[in-house]
């Protein structure tokens, strides 16, 4: 079976592309493939569901919402880096997330890579 690592770097709320991202990541593993998210750097914003839609403040919906539904896709745990084990958006998280090394070998052991 295929594996496909996708790594997401944006923040929530900031585009449209981090609801594109996650809606293509949920078609994938739909028609089984086997996908595992890593969330990097401000997408580690999309840990904290607690954000309310506002539309005279923000354009987008918050992507948050989405991840919520990543247990009906199969795609948890959510995958992060250690280093950031301490950062209050995973330690107030309510989302399964498994910590890992990034370093060649991890990614190595993934048939394809999508970055967004």
């Amino acid at each position: 079976m295929k594996t496909v690592l996708v790594i997401l770097t944006q923040s929530n709320l900031s585009s449209l592309q981090v609801n594109e991202s996650l809606s293509a990541t949920m078609v994938l593993a739909t028609f089984g493939t086997q996908i595992k998210v890593l969330l990097q750097d401000a997408a580690l914003s999309l840990l904290n569901s607690d954000v309310l839609f506002d539309g005279l403040k923000q354009a987008f919906k918050p992507a948050s919402n989405m991840l919520d539904s990543f247990e009906f896709y199969d795609l948890t745990p959510i995958l992060v880096e250690s280093r950031f084990q301490d950062h209050a958006f995973v330690r107030d998280s309510n989302q399964e997330i498994e910590f890992i090394q990034f370093d060649a070998e991890f990614i190595q052991s993934f048939n394809h890579v999508l970055y967004w």
